[in-house]
This record gives structure tokens, sequence and C-alpha cells, in this order.
């Protein structure tokens, strides 16, 4: 049996139980015609790229399917019509991954990041934090003698 991926995007005011509740009617129609849903994942409350139709946010689900292609076409159809989700989009893969996805995985290492120690918290709006001010070492900004600034250009009203 072939497989796909199906990824939905839920309007941004449902709940998750509510977006599970699509892939359970995904699932029910997919088990019906024989078919097994073997992964799924709820990427959670994500930021769209762009707003659709006046949402900026959305639930993100992916589902890995093993079902004939009739059965997935009424899958389609029934999220297409469905008013809570936002888009949706079906892949046919040669096989479906047991490992978390690229975006599960992601959250993870970005959560054991987030518990590291980041240093001292700055002092004040624009400070680092670490007493002292840095100053800037670039020769364009060091202060110049005033010899050097009066010269033969003329630049001073001198000859």
């Amino acid at each position: 049996m072939p497989n796909y991926e199906t990824v939905f995007i839920a309007r941004n005011d449902v709940t998750q139980a509510q977006v599970e509740t699509i892939a359970d009617q995904v699932a029910a129609i997919i088990t019906e015609a024989g078919g097994e849903v073997k992964k799924r994942e709820y990427w959670g409350l994500r930021g769209l790229a762009y707003r659709i139709k006046k949402n900026r946010k959305g639930h993100y689900m992916l589902l890995g399917i093993e079902t004939p292609s009739a059965p997935m076409q009424e899958v389609e159809r029934q999220l297409g019509l469905n008013e809570d989700v936002l888009r949706s989009m079906t892949l046919r893969i040669e096989a479906i991954e047991e490992a978390p996805s690229a975006i599960l995985s992601r959250r993870g290492e970005e959560r054991e990041r987030d518990r590291g120690f980041r240093g001292p918290r700055p002092a004040g709006r624009f400070g680092s934090g670490r007493g002292r001010e840095r100053s800037d070492e670039r020769e364009e900004y060091r202060a110049r003698p005033r010899d050097e600034m009066s010269g033969p250009d003329g630049l001073n009203g001198e000859e």
C-alpha cells in the first residue's frame, strides 16, 4: 500500500483537543478503508509566514498514513471542507519514518540549549552588564591630534 504524509494547519482560536479531533476524523476515514495511521505528531501553535484568512498563527499536525489512494482523496476533500483547517498538504512518500520529524527534534535541541547558563544579566538597557563599557578602538574613531587636523590642505583657512 502507498504511504502518505499529510500536514494540516488549523486556526489558532481552536484548542489542541479540537485539532486532535480533526486528526481522529482523518484516522476514522482511513481505518474504515483498511488503511492505518502510523505516525501522528502535534507540532504546536506556530507562527505563519503570512496571514491566512486573518490568522497569524496556526496549530500544525503531521500524519503518516498507509492507505490506498481512494480514501486519501476523501481525506483531502474533508480537510478542504473543514472550516477550522486553514491549509493542508499531502505527499506520497516511499516509507514512513518512525523517528521524530525534524520539527520535533529541533524543538528538543532548542529546549536543551535554553536551559544552559547564559551569563549575568545586563545592568541597564544599553549596558553590557560586565562592569565596564567597551571602548571602540578602531582607527577611524580615535581622537586625532590637533596638528594632524590642520594642514596644507586648507581646511581650517591656513595654507
